[in-house]
């Protein structure tokens, strides 16, 4: 499938994936199944080990789903619309690959769920973020409600929610929505700096820890610790397990092989 509107670029064992719309990258229908064509090719592909997901200039990450095709859908179409974003950042947050969301602008409504769906988010200074559904008469319906409130509590998650009004990096910082902040310029290097650093990681215990945090999330404790325990017992299984073990006995650096 060749994609109109998503940009792939490979680099060793990253890959870059922009969401190219600008100025402002909306999300429609194609953008949709472009992504998640895209994000299934990288699932599979073993050479891929870390996933940067970000939007195409300086204005937006994603300034929320295409208004304007939102406007000649009917009640049966919109829902359909929805459930290809709920599947596709469902699928973003389940990849067994991390994914680093670089965050170049205005993330609101679907582009902050978008945001949300990636395990990691870094920001430039200019950015902002905001859940303006409710200004529409709708509301958040591809993972908004219930991703925002597991990352940042209840009480928060409804101020942004109900209110809808747009903060900045520095309260989106304080919250807990975003990782880190940079100057714009330093965006890309920063999220590859940090995907290399993944890169470098053994990849089934990565898998493995991002598994537990995110199905354990969701779960009541004592059924999320026997996640986390026959996650543990995977990655035990593995050669890198031993590596890693043997080269702190010996006081050098692992090298992992993915095994």
């Amino acid at each position: 499938m060749k994609s109109e509107f998503i940009i792939c670029e490979r680099e060793d064992q990253v890959a870059v994936v922009t969401i190219n719309r600008p100025p402002i990258n909306p999300l429609n229908t194609q953008v949709l199944t472009e992504l998640a064509q895209i994000m299934g090719e990288l699932e599979a592909n073993h050479d891929v080990r870390a996933i940067i997901l970000t939007g195409q200039g300086e204005k937006a990450f994603v300034a929320g789903a295409d208004i304007h095709q939102m406007l000649d859908l009917d009640h049966i179409g919109m829902m359909e619309m929805n459930n290809i974003s709920r599947r596709v950042f469902t699928q973003i947050e389940n990849l067994s690959k991390p994914v680093i969301a670089a965050i170049n602008g205005l993330a609101l409504g679907g582009g902050l769920e978008l945001a949300l769906a990636c395990d990691l988010r870094i920001s430039t200074e200019k950015a902002r973020f905001a859940f303006p559904e409710m200004s529409l008469g709708i509301i958040p319906g591809a993972g908004g409600t219930q991703r925002l409130q597991r990352l940042v509590g209840q009480t928060l998650a409804k101020e942004l929610l109900y209110f809808g009004e747009m903060i900045d990096v520095q309260r989106a910082l304080d919250i807990h929505l975003i990782n880190k902040v940079v100057p714009t310029h330093e965006l890309l290097s920063t999220a590859k700096e940090w995907a290399q650093k993944l890169v470098q990681k053994p990849a089934i215990a990565l898998r493995m820890m991002k598994q537990a945090v995110n199905t354990g999330a969701s779960t009541d404790l004592e059924t999320a610790l026997t996640i986390e325990s026959a996650c543990f017992g995977n990655a035990f299984a593995t050669e890198d397990r031993r590596e890693g073990m043997q080269a702190f006995v010996e006081k050098r650096k692992p090298i992992f092989v993915g095994k």
